[in-house]
């Protein structure tokens, strides 16, 4: 017979046998006549049993286990008991048996599948003990075994449905986490791939774009149908994908509008590509329910991988970064895992979790790029440029950090910092050179610090503590930040403004360019963004261009700005004389509006005399000086415009 052991009984039930010495008339003995009244319960009892010898051979048997096993309990006489109750089956249930037979243990408990002689099967519980006189556990000298069986089909059929309705959504009918988790668990244990197979596997994981608004729409009645109809398509994907050897994929529902479908023993990532490019295909019909035609599409997270080494933890968070990559990416569409971009986004989210207690660790540090007069070249002022050394990714420039510091907050105690050292520095640089004309410093600000911080305090605190006069410094905000301000923006600039703090907006021209809104706010001068001024790049000026180098330009980003500029050579040889044009008109109309204008990447001397005959009123770039740290602006202060000409500020 067929069956599956549950093993031996757990302790609780290998107690003393039940059997007592009173009982010993239910064995045959030599000698001995057994009792009619006993043998009257033994045959009627409800209960399924048989005596079986010391040699494991049945004495006798009931009427209940001749019922139970669907023959005469007179033939089951002689018979082999480990064979009618399958406990050969097994090797661990088979010693257990052993054991019990010899008297070493006292009681087998098990359970087994059982056929019957008409063909049909059952559950049953099959439990070993020796007769009361038997000596019981720990002695040779068993005299017999006490066999009963009971079956338990009922109880079996009905744990199966609790399993059933534990391991399923009850909306979809199709496995639920519980059960996903389970199978792919042990899909990645190592016996289930040692043996055979590819050694790999394989998960689409998916969500409906836009389930919220059916729901919100036309309620959840409706919203229960579509994910119904939805696990319909999945499956039929399922069944149309499954390979000869592997069968089909699971498909669960995974929660709310999350689906995935797990690809044990894949062959790589082009049977999931295929697999996710199928899956969106039959969702893309539209659905017919409930007297409404509703469409959804899916977005879909692949990755596919080794099963050794591979965890269910990190499989499913691969597949959940890749899903938040395809929504990010446009969604209706599938995205495969890139090592390399999660690695970066790993690298990002380090990142953003030191951000503040390098603030604190005193991780930042300040560059400074000059600011040069057109006509005189003379240092009017400089930009604050920061940098992050970070003790395990090295020198980053804003770019890598000014986005995450935006987004936690951080980047007001950030910008607070960067605003006290920058005022400070201008400061000594002006007790130190007496008989020069003060430089201003200049100062990124984002959007957030003017909405989270009260940013006029801080500024009026940091000039009361530097003693640096107002006029001296600039702060800059970009021009998508500044055009459109209204309500507390554009109450912070006119306050910093009437203090005598000069605001510049940056980048201008690449933005809105609301020029009327323009005349209206406090703003006194205009940064040209680079891609005007790279556009000035004539034949005669492509040879020095490219010898200016490549690498971090002008305009790299303000102290809390996030762009990298450009180097000379990018844009060298693009000729674009319609640059030149706008750069005139835009030069004009900020002068008479009364703003001045500073020219971001100027890389050329060709560039510069243009710029120069323009009107434009100072010029930044790495024709000047490329960042340095406060002690190269301190020589080129000390040179005069002798000293920008000849590059002092260029290693």
């Amino acid at each position: 017979m067929n069956g599956t052991s549950e093993g031996p009984a757990p302790a609780a039930d290998l107690g003393p046998s039940a059997i007592t010495d009173s009982d010993e008339g239910l064995a045959p003995r030599a000698g001995r006549t057994e009792p009619p009244a006993y043998r009257s319960v033994f045959t009627t009892a409800p209960l399924a049993m048989a005596v079986v010898d010391a040699e494991g051979l049945v004495v006798s048997a009931n009427d209940s286990l001749g019922s139970l096993l669907g023959t005469d309990p007179e033939t089951l006489a002689g018979s082999v008991a480990a064979d009618l109750v399958d406990l050969a089956s097994d090797a661990g249930t088979w010693h257990a048996y052993r054991e019990v037979l010899r008297g070493h243990r006292s009681r087998l408990r098990c359970t087994r599948r059982l056929k019957r002689a008409d063909g049909h099967s059952l559950w049953a519980q099959v439990t070993v003990e020796p007769l009361a006189g038997s000596g019981g556990e720990g002695h040779g000298d068993s005299e017999g075994l006490l066999l009963s069986v009971a079956d338990v089909s009922a109880r079996r059929e009905l744990q199966a449905r609790l399993r059933h309705l534990q391991m399923h959504d009850p909306v979809t009918r199709l496995p639920n986490r519980a059960l996903f988790f389970e199978r792919l668990t042990a899909a990645l244990e190592a016996e289930s791939y040692e043996n055979g197979g590819t050694g790999r596997i394989g998960v689409c994981y998916l969500d409906l774009d836009g389930f919220k608004a059916v729901n919100d729409t036309h309620g959840h009645r409706v919203g229960d149908r579509l994910l119904a109809a939805v696990a319909e398509r999945l499956t039929r994907c399922a069944e149309e994908a499954a390979q000869a050897r592997s069968g089909p994929p699971l498909v669960a529902r995974l929660g709310g509008d999350e689906f995935a479908l797990l690809v044990e023993d894949s062959t790589g990532t082009d049977q999931l590509a295929d697999l996710a490019g199928s899956v969106l295909a039959a969702l893309q019909p539209p659905f017919e329910l409930c007297d409404r035609r509703l469409s959804v599409t899916a977005s879909v997270g692949v990755v596919e991988r080794h099963t050794a080494g591979t965890t269910p933890t990190a499989l499913m968070q691969a597949a959940d970064t890749t899903l938040y990559w395809a929504k990010a990416d446009g969604r209706a569409r599938w995205t495969l895992f890139d090592p390399e971009r999660n690695a970066n986004r790993m690298t990002r989210q380090a990142l953003a979790a030191t951000l503040r207690p390098a603030i604190e660790r005193g991780e930042f540090a300040l560059e400074y790029q000059p600011l040069v007069g057109m006509e005189d070249g003379r240092v009017r002022g400089v930009e604050a440029l920061i940098r992050w050394n970070h003790p395990q990714f090295g020198v980053l420039a804003p770019n890598r950090f000014i986005a995450l510091a935006e987004e936690d907050g951080s980047i007001v105690p950030l910008g607070r910092w960067i605003l006290r050292t920058a005022c400070h520095q201008a400061r000594r640089w002006q007790l130190a050179h007496p008989d020069e004309p003060p430089i201003f410093v200049s100062v990124n600000v984002a959007v957030r610090q003017v909405w989270d911080s009260d940013l006029v305090a801080d500024v009026a605190h940091t000039l009361e503590e530097t003693g640096l006069a107002p006029e001296l410094l600039q702060l800059e905000l970009t021009e998508s930040a500044v055009m459109g301000s209204a309500g507390r923006p554009l109450q912070v600039l006119k306050a910093l403004s009437d203090m005598g703090v000069h605001i510049a907006i940056d980048d201008f021209g690449t933005g809105y360019s609301n020029l009327a809104y323009l005349s209206r706010l406090p703003v006194s001068v205009l940064k040209l963004d680079g891609a005007f001024v790279r556009g000035f790049q004539y034949e005669a000026a492509v040879s020095e261009a490219a010898g200016a180098g490549t690498g971090a330009g002008s305009g790299e980003g303000a102290g809390t700005g996030t762009g990298t500029g450009a180097s000379a050579g990018e844009g060298a040889g693009v000729a674009n004389p319609a640059d030149e044009v706008i750069v005139e008109a835009m030069v004009q109309l900020a002068h008479r509006l009364g703003l001045t204008v500073t020219a971001e990447c100027v890389e050329t001397s060709d560039q510069a005399s243009r710029l120069r005959r323009i009107g434009c009123d100072t010029g930044q770039g790495w024709l000047y000086s490329r960042p340095v740290a406060p002690d190269r602006i301190s020589a080129l202060l000390g040179s005069g415009p002798a000293g920008v000409q000849a590059g002092v500020g260029n290693p």
